[in-house]
């Protein structure tokens, strides 16, 4: 009897779930946003409120701002605890880089939750500085100011830098003499970092990130020269950050030590010449997507304290050993602060590649493969299962060579296909029982697998999965109390091969275990772990745009929708690309034949599909 112990462990949610996801007894998955405070959300229950107000059409985005808080507390209460074990001297600071999710809403909920700690922001860009200044930081709250910079981009920290704690950090060398230079003719006293570029390097896809090719950061040489044209100007003192960086989602806690070792002798160097305050160790702090705790792509062989723990360790070490002051501790760990807030729900709309339900009739006219096909089926066993499965791939290549030649109609083709999919079911329901794990019988699988169908765009709402393969873990939503017996894929609604999510969390990478669909019932998957740069990254592939968000927390016990988002109209998405739409449409229907009465409704059409949502709002299962 399947159990809910059996869907865990199926799906790993224990693994990539960190305590925010669970299922419940119900066989619904359910979201605890505080996750020790024993709050739990049945997602169904959201699910089916919003179905039957109609307040949302799905694909829906749901956010748990909450969330965003405890990932705040967590990771800061893991240095304060790792910090008051190693008896370390200096402070710790969190910095949240919107890069990771520039959305205003999630930024704002983060600068909120985070304003007892008082967190702070990196920016890349301009424009990120912009948002930055509009959010009303508290004074004290570091903003960093990462990447390339132009001198519009300099002098606007420059000018603002009086009033908020923004440390400039040189990027490339030739920065620092544009930054002396409207140093100078803003009359501003800059706070300045430097962000040095390691030897050592990362793991994971973003590896290259760090290391001597890496695309930012200063050498060993250029360090000492720009300290030496700051003494020369009067301004050592202006230095403020040490800053590096080796990659985002680092898998492997080894490579984190030993540059945490480079970082923190090159630190205890710099500071016995200048009076550094912060040491900023930038970002990779890994999440573990798949719930292998191991150190592949898609996840970390570490924790969040062994993390924080081999950080200040080292630090500690170091700094004794060279006999100079423990700096703050800065840390930007972006994706383990804002990727659990947020996953998409989507519906099931359609399935291909079953042929479960047709029926086959042999005729007296049959070619005589389709009678050794229907043959190999009723005798097949577990003992001659492998030679009758050889033998129908004879038999089916057969009958293709004979319509090809055009000796056979299509419907002695269609017989052949039919035939040969229930041998090849047979045949991998022996297997199964045999423990026939040979690569033959798991390409059989991949064969015998389904598409299922998703309302939803994988290049708008999960980029990642798409440009560098990266896993998400993706799920049912519901019946996680019943035995799921389809195998398959999950193909989104683009008119794109690729639009299709082909690797999974949990026991089998290769399929996603799913359940039966069933007429007129709606099926919703979810896809978790969205809330690091999925949400800018996304395009518009086909024109699909924003999904619908609803923003979900828990007050008193009880949840409530605390905000709905709107996503994309299709009128949105057209005049995004430049397209006038009413106009040159109306100039269409004026073309037309039609009277006065036929345009008005024609024209009336358009308008109510340009103010649709531009994915399906209708079931499409058969009843």
């Amino acid at each position: 009897m399947w159990t809910i112990d059996d869907s865990v462990n199926l799906y790993g949610v224990d693994g990539w779930g960190n305590g925010y996801f669970s299922i419940n007894g119900r066989g619904n998955l359910a979201v605890s946003p505080r996750k020790d405070a024993g709050e739990k959300i049945d997602v169904m229950e959201v699910v089916d409120r919003i179905s039957q107000s109609e307040m949302a059409s799905f694909p829906i985005l749901f956010r748990f701002p909450q969330i965003l808080e405890d990932r705040l507390k967590e990771i800061n209460g893991a240095f304060l605890a790792s910090m008051e074990e190693l008896e370390y001297q200096g402070g710790y600071r969190l910095v949240f880089p919107m890069k990771v999710n520039q959305r205003k809403e999630v930024v704002e909920y983060i600068v909120r939750g985070g304003k007892d700690l008082n967190v702070g922001l990196e920016v890349g860009t301009k424009a990120e500085l912009l948002a930055a200044l509009s959010l009303g930081l508290d004074p004290d709250a570091l903003i960093i100011c990462n990447g390339y910079k132009d001198q519009d981009y300099l002098k606007l920290a420059l000018k603002f830098g009086e009033a908020n704690n923004i440390v400039i950090v040189i990027d490339i060398f030739e920065e620092i003499f544009d930054l002396l230079r409207c140093s100078g003719e803003l009359g501003a006293k800059p706070r300045l970092g430097l962000r040095t570029k390691l030897f050592s390097r990362g793991s994971g896809r973003w590896e290259e990130s760090g290391g001597e090719l890496s695309k930012f950061g200063l050498s060993t040489a250029e360090i000492l020269e720009s300290i030496r044209i700051l003494s020369e100007k009067g301004m050592v003192d202006c230095l403020k950050m040490l800053h590096f960086h080796i990659g985002s989602q680092i898998t492997d806690i080894r490579k984190i030590k030993v540059a945490m070792n480079e970082a923190a002798r090159i630190y205890a160097k710099v500071r016995k010449v200048a009076e550094v305050e912060y040491f900023n160790v930038g970002g990779g702090l890994g999440v573990d997507y798949d719930g292998s705790k191991t150190p592949t792509p898609a996840s970390a062989n570490y924790t969040l304290q062994e993390y924080s723990n081999d950080v200040v360790y080292t630090l500690q070490r170091t700094c004794d050993e060279e006999e100079v002051s423990c700096p703050t501790i800065v840390s930007e760990s972006g994706r383990a602060i804002a990727a659990y807030h947020s996953f998409l729900a989507f519906k099931v709309i359609g399935k291909k590649n079953s042929k479960d339900g047709f029926e086959v009739t042999p005729t007296e006219d049959d070619p005589v493969q389709i009678e050794d096909m229907r043959q190999a089926l009723e005798n097949m066993d577990l003992e001659n299962y492998a030679e009758f499965y050889h033998d129908a791939l004879h038999y089916r290549e057969e009958l293709f060579d004979a319509f090809n030649l055009g000796n056979i109609g299509l419907e002695e083709r269609s017989k052949g296909d039919l035939l040969f999919w229930k041998v090849c079911q047979k045949a991998a329901s022996f297997a199964k029982a045999d423990e026939n794990d040979s690569e033959e019988f798991e390409s059989l699988k991949k064969l015998l697998s389904k598409k299922y169908i998703g309302n939803f765009s994988l290049f708008q709402s999960v980029p990642d999965m798409w440009g560098v393969q990266q896993i998400f873990p993706t799920m049912p939503l519901h019946r996680l109390d019943e035995e799921p017996t389809v195998k398959g894929t999950i193909a989104d609604i683009t008119c794109d091969s690729d639009g299709e999510i082909r690797s999974f969390a949990g026991e089998n990478s290769d399929f996603l275990a799913l359940h039966e669909l069933e007429a007129g019932e709606d099926y919703f998957l979810g896809t978790f772990l969205l809330g690091a740069y999925q949400d800018t990254l996304g395009d518009f592939h086909n024109l699909l745009g924003c999904v619908n968000e609803v923003h979900i927390t828990v007050v008193d016990g009880s949840w409530r929708i605390s905000k709905i988002v709107r996503g994309d109209a299709c009128e949105k998405l057209l005049r995004f690309f430049n397209y006038d739409p009413e106009e040159r449409l109306g100039e269409m229907i004026s073309r037309c034949c039609l009277g006065e009465a036929e345009r008005e409704k024609a024209m009336e059409a358009i308008r109510t599909a340009l103010g649709e949502y531009s994915y399906f709002k209708n079931r499409y299962l058969g009843a």
